[in-house]
């Protein structure tokens, strides 16, 4: 399940790319998961867990992967830590709800994400509340990011 915190918490990992950096090994890479999330999110195909090939950089290394999709493979890999997501952009929402359907994860927002359209599901820490969708969370999440 995923559970959403918003605004400052001092446990949170706010710089979740350096925390990618130093952290990431090959198989975060070339698990079949994190492989979607790159191919979805920046377009770019891993060849290898080294070499991911990039539309726009040709070659890239996975240190130069979108600041959303280390966030994302992140939050994946170490499911007992909190990212900041705000780290990511809206792009990654559907991504992390996927995650927290696998398992449970807790984030850390400063700012409203869209999770889209369709019904999921989210605990709101802030207030200890459930939420199943954007009209039930935008009130929520309203009063408390500012």
């Amino acid at each position: 399940m995923l559970s959403i915190y918003y605004g400052d918490m001092p446990q949170a990992i706010y710089n979740p790319i350096i925390y990618f950096k130093n952290s990431y090994t090959d198989e975060w890479i070339t698990d079949a998961l994190s492989k979607e999330m790159i191919q979805d999110v920046d377009k770019s195909t891993v060849l290898g867990s080294r070499i991911i090939d990039s539309p726009v950089l040709g070659a890239i290394s996975p240190r130069e992967l979108s600041g959303g999709v280390k966030t994302l493979i992140s939050i994946y890999k170490a499911p007992d830590r909190i990212f900041n997501a705000s780290a990511c952009g809206d792009n990654c929402a559907k991504w992390i709800l996927k995650i927290g359907s696998l398992q449970d994860i807790t984030i850390n927002l400063r700012h409203l994400m869209d999770f889209g359209e369709k019904e999921f599901t989210a605990k709101i820490l802030n207030t200890d509340q459930l939420v199943h969708s954007m009209d039930e969370l935008i009130p929520i999440a309203g009063m408390i990011v500012r």
